[in-house]
């Protein structure tokens, strides 16, 4: 991605709350009092690294266990003796990311276990739910969103350009979560599930965020003749307690999953700390790309890249610049409870 263009929306995710600058955490400033030998792993590149970071590296794949259950060794060993466990080597390079971006030993022991643990995936239902792409597509990024939030703004077109990288093999659902500060956000969300009565959701989700100063709900309205709807069923849909019950279920669930902020995604029912990604939209691609893999999919090529231009990200809206994340506990939990389901979206 061009930098121009991702930096509005990095600082919109990471720059209010979720930004991570690394812990002072002194115990790692010292120097190890007994560095182990670096081991060597075909495939991860540790010429850039600076001692202390080689010998933080080294120690955690040395200890950490290999991602796979059936593989009860370190990291290191898994790769080194081509045990079978193909998300090893992908661990040790996620690792290596995390020391290079000043992360502390714990930091990037819970990012590593947020990403590969087993016991962090979660099922969540995505029945009934506004989807886009195949309903059988492999890999499923569920996210829970406001309208009026400006970094559900910012990341929109992110997960446009990802069900758009890997053509069937990417579904990305939609989950209503219109926060108590927005006074927007409840309007919003009814106006969007009006227009997915009369299939028009992503529609109205797209005017909804590139209009987000002008929510009112002769807005609303208008984006509705917009988009052709019928405006007498478009009204009466709104107020409807069919639209109530759908906001108040995707509420409940993502207040089971312990939701704190918008945007809230999980790729394939296992959470992601966008906060916490150093390369927001290619940390995304790779994840993706690894659980193909470790499904025995071949991920659908890149497109090529056009002359003169860095990675291309088709359809995306620009970032509002200086938007941010709610800081945690910004959303109106209502009281519920985690509901498991099939298929696999945070602050």
């Amino acid at each position: 991605m061009s930098l121009l263009r991702w930096s509005p929306l990095l600082l919109a995710l990471l720059g209010s709350g979720g930004a991570c600058h690394g812990s002072s955490d002194r115990s790692e400033s010292k120097p190890a009092p007994s560095a182990a030998p670096d081991p060597s792993i075909p495939g991860v590149e540790l010429g850039q690294l600076t001692p202390r970071e080689r010998r933080e590296w080294t120690a955690q794949v040395s200890t950490l266990l290999a991602p796979c259950a059936e593989t009860p060794v370190p990291i290191t060993q898994c790769i080194q003796e081509n045990r079978p466990c193909k998300a090893c080597l992908p661990a040790a390079q996620f690792l290596l990311k995390q020391v290079q971006a000043g992360r502390s030993k714990q930091e990037r022991e819970e990012a590593y276990t947020a990403r590969f643990d087993s016991k962090k995936v979660r099922t969540l239902v995505t029945d009934g739910s506004p989807e886009l792409g195949p309903p059988d597509a492999p890999v499923t990024i569920v996210e829970w969103a406001d309208f009026e939030c400006p970094a559900c703004r910012a990341f929109y077109p992110v997960v446009d350009d990802l069900v758009k990288r890997f053509p069937g093999q990417v579904r990305a659902v939609y989950k209503f979560y219109p926060l108590g500060s927005h006074p927007h956000g409840e309007i919003s969300a009814r106006a969007a599930n009006a227009a997915f009565k009369q299939g028009k959701f992503w529609e109205m989700h797209h005017l909804l965020f590139d209009n987000q100063d002008r929510l009112e709900q002769s807005d609303l309205e208008r984006y509705a003749k917009k988009l052709e709807l019928d405006a007498v069923k478009f009204r009466a849909d709104m107020v409807s307690d069919d639209t109530t019950g759908r906001i108040e279920k995707d509420k409940k669930q993502a207040d089971g999953v312990g939701l704190e902020g918008t945007p809230t995604v999980f790729i394939n029912g296992r959470e992601v700390n966008l906060g916490k990604l150093t390369d927001l939209y290619g940390d995304l691609e790779e994840w993706i790309k690894l659980d193909l893999e470790l499904a025995g999919i071949k991920p659908a090529p890149a497109p090529a890249k056009p002359e003169g231009s860095a990675i291309p990200a088709a359809g995306s809206a620009a970032p509002a610049a200086g938007s941010a994340i709610p800081a945690a506990g910004s959303a109106v939990p209502a009281a519920g409870s985690a509901v498991p389901a099939a298929g696999p979206a945070k602050k």
